[in-house]
């Protein structure tokens, strides 16, 4: 048995370690959008979502199916797996078509308002009312959207638009996410979540279906299924080490992958309006996740 004092050492040894593990999916995550945006150029954004879903289907059930965990299709809220799963298909579908238009780093930006729209939305869904502080901390991270968008003033493409709904579908599966949480295992909603995308684009196929022209497409569209299982498969180890509230504000490292990768790709440089609308989204993001720490302690 470990003297007391080697505890807190292995706690801190399995937080860095998660910090670690967090940051490497946020950059997974990050060249899962890129190849997103690359590949949108030429293709419909169905077909993209299609070789996203069914590649990281078939790694999913390669791991977890009924031969090698019995029971995983079993699920004590259908309606609610259901749900959940359509709002990941319309987040990855908006988000898909977003990135054809916008630069990397605005779309993350937008994205990055997700956590004001569940902590707005869990006082009535949940009963988990936010106080004056973060109901604060939620204004000014809406307004650094607003800065990043700039509604109005004809700076910013239409796309934003949809990039805004993919986020608030996000935000409530992001809710939905946590109420199965209570009733299902995580390998029971994972595997529903990348089914789900796959067998709402396999009907579309053959209207939208456009044939690659070179083996190069056709091995990015491979490597979509690839980087999202692995991006999702390390956030799942790196949550298992350290809780959400440690890990959480190292999700705002992905800015800086996507303005260099968006930099690199597409020769895409943001204006100072997306950097000081991703400032202040990241601010109060931080602060949001500071008060949800204090009041639990």
């Amino acid at each position: 048995m470990p003297l007391p004092s080697e505890a807190p050492s292995e706690t801190g040894r399995a937080r860095i370690a998660a910090i670690g593990l967090m940051c490497a999916a946020v950059l997974v995550l990050a060249l899962l959008d890129t190849s997103v945006k690359w590949l949108s150029q030429s293709m419909n954004p169905l077909q993209v979502v299609f070789a996203r879903s069914v590649g990281g289907m078939i790694l999913v059930l390669a791991v977890l199916n009924p031969w090698t965990h019995p029971g995983v299709l079993r699920t004590s809220r259908p309606w609610l797996q259901g749900g959940r799963s359509l709002l990941m298909f319309g987040t990855t579908l908006l988000n898909f078509i977003a990135l054809r238009y916008l630069q990397l780093a605005e779309t993350t930006s937008i994205m990055f308002a997700a956590p004001f729209v569940v902590a707005l939305a869990s006082g009535p869904l949940l009963g988990e009312w936010p106080g004056p502080r973060r109901l604060m901390a939620i204004a000014v991270g809406f307004l650094g959207v607003l800065v990043v968008t700039r509604p109005g003033f004809g700076a910013m493409h239409p796309a934003a638009l949809l990039s805004a709904v993919a986020c608030l579908c996000y935000a409530f599966y992001a809710l939905a996410t946590r109420v199965l949480s209570g009733h299902d295992s995580s390998q029971t909603t994972m595997v529903y979540s990348g089914a789900a995308s796959a067998l709402a684009t396999i009907p579309l196929l053959p209207w939208i279906w456009e044939t690659p022209q070179t083996p190069f497409v056709w091995l990015m569209m491979f490597v979509l299924g690839v980087l999202g299982s692995f991006g999702h498969w390390l956030l799942i180890l790196a949550h298992r080490l350290a809780p959400a509230t440690v890990l959480a504000p190292f999700v705002y490292s992905q800015i800086v992958w996507m303005l260099l990768l968006g930099w690199l790709i597409f020769d895409h440089l943001p204006d100072r309006w997306t950097f000081a609308g991703a400032g202040i989204v990241i601010a109060s993001g931080l602060y949001l996740l500071y008060r949800e720490r204090v009041v639990r302690r």
